[in-house]
């Protein structure tokens, strides 16, 4: 092959991309761990504030609504968790 011919790009199969982008749905062990808790919504509510502000001082309404959710579902029993 000379040096100046062009290698054709090696794509993966549109079966191929279908099969990853399956995996990347299912859910992983943390995906999991946060579903457990009944507080999916707030978390990720939560998670999305601080990622647009930066500044976990920006998202003291979610922090609240998310704390409010993990008490009613008693996940502070089950995780032992204490109010600081």
């Amino acid at each position: 092959m000379a040096s100046n011919d062009k290698v054709p790009e090696q794509r993966p199969s549109a079966s191929a991309a279908a099969a990853a982008s399956q995996q990347d749905d299912e859910p992983d062990e943390w995906d999991k761990r946060i579903f457990s808790t009944g507080c999916a919504d707030e978390n990720a509510k939560l998670t999305d504030c601080y990622y647009e502000k930066k500044d976990w001082r920006l998202c003291k309404n979610e922090m609240e609504r998310f704390r409010q959710c993990w008490k009613l579902q008693g996940n502070d029993k089950r995780t032992d968790t204490k109010d600081a």
